[in-house]
């Protein structure tokens, strides 16, 4: 008596994305599962922190970024590369923070992405 080897094959379609310069796998949108879309929580972090630092510089809380570097126990150099996420288009942050789009690139990307014209910012963003 001879048996016959049968295999099976799953395909599962998976997205390979950059976050914060690491690739990450992501599972189907359509999969439900924790992760699988909606916004990195990084991300939505290092927005709130850069327009909390905005907001300390206009009111007078904070002289500059030395200040707020040393307040945070991080480089200023940090906080001002950062910093510069607060002045995103408005498109953009209401993209990322309201309707919680994943963008396509890292934070340190996006960051570079700030100094850019704001009608340029929504495609270099999620595309």
């Amino acid at each position: 008596m001879s048996e016959t080897a049968t295999s099976i094959r799953v395909v599962i379609p998976l997205t390979l994305r950059k976050r914060n310069g690491r690739p990450k796998i992501l599972p189907p949108e359509d999969a439900g599962l924790p992760g699988s879309q909606g916004q990195d929580p990084h991300v939505l972090r290092a927005i709130a922190r850069a327009w909390k630092w905005r907001r300390q510089l206009e009111e007078g809380e904070m002289a500059g970024i030395q200040d707020i570097a040393a307040s945070e126990k991080i480089s200023d150099q940090y906080v001002g590369r950062m910093i510069r996420l607060a002045f995103l288009a408005p498109e953009v942050l209401e993209a990322l923070v309201v309707k919680r789009l994943p963008p396509a690139i890292s934070i340190n990307e996006m960051v570079e992405v700030a100094k850019l014209p704001w009608a340029e910012q929504m495609e270099r963003v999620f595309n």
